[in-house]
């Protein structure tokens, strides 16, 4: 099973919060990405939650591209 230091890509406050709590949560509880930056992502794509970011299309084609290109 696949793990993660929640620390390191949470702000603090969500650190110790469940999976589905923080899946279901805005995606400016990730480190590093403010509510502005929160909220083009929803202008852009629709993406109100860290699972809606996760599930974006265009991140698993970027994902793919960059598997390729280091499977080379």
């Amino acid at each position: 099973m696949a793990s993660i230091d929640l620390d390191k890509v949470l702000d603090k406050a969500w650190a110790d919060k469940s999976v589905p709590e923080v899946l279901a949560a805005p995606v400016s509880v990730l480190k590093g990405v403010s509510d502005r930056q929160g909220a083009l992502l929803e202008e852009a794509f629709g993406i109100k939650t860290v699972a809606d970011l996760a599930g974006l299309k265009y991140v698993g084609w970027a994902q793919a591209l960059a598997a390729l290109d280091s499977a080379k």
